[in-house]
């Protein structure tokens, strides 16, 4: 959409986050994954006497975890669904209507114009 002096206005919606806020993200999911994952240790080591299964289920997710985490951590950044419109499009104004077409001929005639 052009302003006034016709310059045309850009969409920045669509762009891509920024690569320190995109690796700034993937830290943060590997610090919280692998916080969860000492938890479970921990708490696998402490209700090993007192319930088993519990512990067992711990000590799973503090093995598959970190595998897990880091699969997320470096699955790179995200992929832009498409690229985005670089433009607001002009907006397109309605053409003449059949109506004014079919008239037009006979005006010429009716004023000499053939």
């Amino acid at each position: 959409m052009p302003k006034r002096g016709g310059t045309e206005v850009f969409r920045i919606t669509g762009a891509r986050q920024g690569l320190a806020d995109d690796v700034r993200g993937r830290q943060r999911r590997y610090i919280i994954s692998m916080t969860v994952r000492t938890l479970s240790v921990i708490a696998a080591a402490v209700l090993w006497n007192v319930e088993r299964h519990v512990a067992v289920v711990a000590l799973a997710l503090g093995i598959l975890l970190p595998y897990v985490a880091v699969v997320i951590a470096n699955a790179g950044r995200e992929s832009a669904p498409s690229l985005p419109s670089t433009f607001v499009p002009t907006p397109v104004r309605p053409a003449l209507g059949a109506e004014g077409a079919e008239t037009a001929p006979e005006a010429d005639r009716a004023h000499g114009r053939n």
